[in-house]
């Protein structure tokens, strides 16, 4: 039986699914982030990722801000029994590291885009206001440092989410990663 609300023993539908579809576009917006660099003026891609970079960008946001609300309103699965203090504690310092790089890359980004006091296209659908009537290029550049560190900072949160999400499953042998996988009825009972 799939359940859309957490339990005291898994995830729900809605938690996994906000969870591995942000994970999704983080990437992809990492990775996009870094190729865009590279770019010359004359590349075919030279203005189209960009757009797709703050579109997808904005979604995130969009669903962070989801995510934050769906927490803060909903159970949150127990620690497992062999789940050591330490463990859980770090834990909770990676998620709330995650929704502050995240939400603080997303500011970043939305001020380097609107630097020129132009606002930014969200799929074709409405346009998002700039705030100011520009910003100085040395503060846009300052700015645009800070994105990308906070990015390799958030990418290297990931990194160490799923190294210890797999010393969980593969050492540890215990319903830590299963837990945010959906249609796994099973474990509820079991290695706790």
């Amino acid at each position: 039986m799939v359940m859309l609300k957490n339990t005291s023993q898994q995830f729900g539908l809605i938690s996994i699914g906000l969870h591995w579809l942000m994970a999704l576009l983080l990437t992809g917006l990492f990775a996009v982030g870094l190729y865009m660099t590279r770019l010359d003026y004359y590349d075919p891609l030279y203005h189209r990722l960009p757009w797709w970079h703050k579109s997808i960008g904005l979604l995130t946001i969009m669903l962070l801000l989801v995510r934050v609300v769906w927490t803060l309103n909903n159970a949150h699965p127990d620690p497992l029994k062999t789940h050591k203090a330490w463990e859980v504690s770090l834990a909770k310092g990676i998620q709330y590291g995650f929704y502050s790089l995240i939400l603080l890359i997303g500011i970043s980004g939305y001020l380097i885009s609107t630097a020129k006091g132009k606002g930014i296209e969200f799929f074709t659908l409405f346009d998002v206001p700039a705030v100011t009537q520009g910003v100085a290029e040395e503060m846009v550049d300052l700015i645009g440092n800070a994105h990308l560190i906070m990015a390799w900072m958030l990418a290297s949160l990931v990194v160490l989410h799923a190294a210890a999400a797999l010393k969980h499953h593969f050492m540890d042998k215990d319903n830590t990663l299963k837990r945010m996988l959906p249609n796994d009825t099973n474990h509820e009972t079991n290695n706790d």
